[in-house]
């Protein structure tokens, strides 16, 4: 009779373990999610062939309980406004850059690009191992954006920008009509330069009719195709005014938090495999598309002068202690930089600098 008790407790108790562990398994179970992304730039450019590789790689290792569908600029929501559609819920995601929000937050500019700032691993390392994606997304809780913000594909340094004719001295720059965006463009400004925001789409056109004298735009694997060489054959380096590039991806909070943790990781993972390889392709191809620029389009790949590059430098710490001085979050991101700078620089001004330079 005891065996018998005994034998029935042991059958109850396995399955009340079965109940619970399968409607464990049943809530851990993760429902389909469809990420409707907006894209602030063309997937047909070059290195925007990552995007979609994103939106596969994620699929595919969900399972399938994730899907990725992307929107080209302006297919659903204006370029400029894809953040905000992401917070209000019209969209769930979107993929662009901070710079675009730089008129409503002053800081926003920092987390794109920094004039004269950290190269494309010194502010990889300030996002991941700084402070910098938890400032990022102070940003956006501080405004109210209902968001979860990741810095997603990392440039190296861009072009110092194309040019009609030559910068020889910083005199240069009075008058000289520009398209240059950002803290970079407000540089310019203080030099003499006018300086307009002009679409990427409208920057060949412009240059043709003579409506701009030079124009920044990006790395040289985006800016061959624009055919920016037939232009403006003067090709400056460094690009001085984006010393690397973050662009971020956004994920509305609610969507963010329906998400079982596995799914999180998946996304997690895929956004780190997409920096690494950005900077890869980048890095890898450069070099290639300078010398084909050369030989075949005539292009003259120049150095800005000494002189120059100084008095642009000077004129950019103006700057920045000006926006400073206008914008509380915009100091407190700045001076956290600036510490992460100057920890890191213990160790980088005496290691790379130090080897003999390879550049002739």
């Amino acid at each position: 009779m005891r065996k018998k008790t005994l034998f029935g407790l042991v059958v109850l108790c396995l399955a009340l373990a079965m109940a619970v562990g399968a409607g464990a398994a049943e809530k851990e179970k993760p429902k389909k999610v469809v990420l409707k992304m907006a894209v602030a730039i063309p997937t047909n450019m070059p290195i925007m062939d990552l995007l979609p590789r994103f939106a596969q790689q994620v699929e595919s290792a969900s399972n399938g309980s994730i899907e990725v569908k992307i929107y080209e600029p302006g297919q659903i929501v204006p370029v400029f406004e894809i953040q905000e559609a992401v917070s209000k819920g019209q969209i769930n995601a979107g993929w662009s850059g901070t710079v675009y929000l730089s008129g409503k937050f002053p800081a926003a500019a920092l987390f794109t690009t920094i004039p004269f700032g950290p190269n494309v691993t010194e502010y990889m390392g300030w996002f991941y191992y700084g402070n910098g994606q938890k400032l990022m997304q102070e940003m956006y809780d501080r405004a109210g954006f209902n968001v979860k913000a990741w810095p997603m594909l990392f440039l190296p340094t861009e072009s110092g920008g194309w040019f009609r004719r030559e910068v020889k001295t910083v005199e240069d720059f009075k008058g000289m009509r520009l398209r240059w965006p950002g803290l970079g463009g407000k540089v310019l400004s203080k030099l003499g330069a006018s300086v307009s925001t002009i679409p990427g789409g409208e920057i060949f056109a412009s240059l043709e009719r003579g409506v701009i004298d030079g124009t920044e735009f990006a790395n040289p694997l985006m800016d061959t195709p624009l055919g920016l060489w037939k232009v403006a054959q003067y090709n400056y380096f460094p690009g001085w005014h984006q010393s690397c590039t973050a662009m971020e991806l956004v994920i509305n909070k609610k969507t963010w938090e329906g998400m079982t943790k596995g799914q999180q990781v998946v996304i997690d993972m895929a956004v780190t495999d997409l920096n690494f390889r950005s900077i890869a392709v980048t890095e890898a191809l450069a070099g290639r598309i300078l010398k084909e620029n050369a030989e075949k389009h005539g292009v003259k790949n120049m150095i800005y002068p000494e002189p120059v590059l100084q008095a642009l430098k000077a004129a950019w710490l103006e700057v920045v202690q000006e926006e400073a001085a206008k914008d509380e979050f915009f100091k407190k991101t700045w001076d956290d930089l600036q510490a992460y700078m100057a920890e890191y620089d213990v160790w980088g001004c005496r290691s790379y600098p130090a080897l003999p330079s390879r550049c002739q």
